[in-house]
């Protein structure tokens, strides 16, 4: 374009400068020669085709003439005009956003756990939801980012899953179980423990070399007041079917009203939390020492209950 323009103007300069060296009256005569010739294209042509280059001489030539001498122009005074003010736009013109802003990722990302998470929020639930957390968008908006990552509208997502579910019920759950340490006189010490599910707290119940109805009853009443200090109660007590395990135990958690679970019987993964949490004990704590008696292998295990309690608990921890 720009080498149109400029060839353009080079030949219209060699023109003003051979008409410079012509005489008065040949000058004369060629216009008015020119002008019947122009008439005539106009009779015959209806609208003549003008490239760019064609136009930008044609509206700077005007700003030269004055407003009398542009009937010679084969287009109308007001197209210069128009040919004018678009150059002007074009030299002066920047880009500017037109439209909404686009919201962040991590609004999206806010918005689709939302309506996932809670399947019976509609477009306007979700947009009350983020306006209080700050957040100001359009149910529009809500449904266009939802449709984007194929999340449908309320009534038609599916419910929560069994990971999910679990993951919500595992704050009301409990599991109990023994293990054994052989203390160096070759004495077999049985360990009662609890472990809450949801929070993965440690609980040492006792330990003993006789594990009688009489003494699991009663660690368990002693436990049971001790969970009844949570804000929310037990509502599940998982167990295998151990012997020592009698229907006085049972009673004590039921009379709390929760609800005594029993794992398949030679299937450890059914209560794979408790199991994991012996294995911690045994690789961690249990064999590096030597247990000398019951009495030494409270005060072992209270210390490091207390110290998993407190390193390795994570309020926001759940059930895997």
């Amino acid at each position: 374009m720009i080498l149109s323009v400029c060839y353009v103007a080079l030949q219209r300069v060699l023109q003003f400068v051979a008409l410079a060296f012509r005489s008065h009256e040949f000058k004369e005569l060629e216009i008015v020669v020119l002008r019947h010739e122009l008439a005539v294209l106009r009779r015959q042509v209806g609208r003549p085709g003008l490239r760019t280059a064609d136009r930008v001489f044609l509206s700077a030539a005007s700003r030269l003439l004055p407003r009398a001498s542009w009937a010679s122009f084969i287009v109308k005074p007001a197209t210069l005009l128009e040919w004018h003010r678009r150059l002007v736009a074009r030299r002066w013109t920047y880009r500017r956003r037109v439209g909404r802003q686009p919201i962040s990722r991590e609004v999206r990302d806010l918005i689709v756990r939302l309506a996932r998470e809670n399947p019976r929020w509609g477009y306007q639930r979700i947009v009350g939801e983020l306006k209080g957390l700050g957040v100001s968008v359009s149910a529009t908006t809500v449904r266009k980012v939802l449709r984007a990552n194929n999340v449908g509208p309320a009534g038609q997502r599916p419910g929560p899953s069994w990971r999910e579910f679990l993951r919500t019920q595992a704050e009301s759950i409990v599991a109990v179980d023994f293990f054994t340490v052989d203390t160096v006189w070759l004495q077999r010490l049985y360990v009662l423990f609890f472990i809450e599910i949801g929070r993965r707290r440690v609980h040492l119940a006792g330990c003993t070399a006789h594990p009688d109805a009489v003494w699991v009853a009663q660690q368990a009443r002693q436990v049971a007041w001790t969970l009844g200090e949570r804000a929310q109660p037990i509502r599940f007590v998982i167990r295998d079917h151990d012997r020592k395990f009698t229907d006085s135990f049972d009673a004590v958690f039921e009379s709390e009203g929760a609800r005594i679970v029993r794992t398949p019987i030679q299937v450890p993964e059914a209560n794979g939390i408790a199991e994991r949490f012996v294995r911690t004990a045994r690789s961690e704590c249990l064999d590096w020492l030597l247990i000398m008696n019951a009495g030494h292998l409270e005060r072992t295990l209270q210390m490091f209950f207390d110290h998993y309690n407190r390193v390795s608990y994570c309020p926001t921890r759940l059930c895997a």
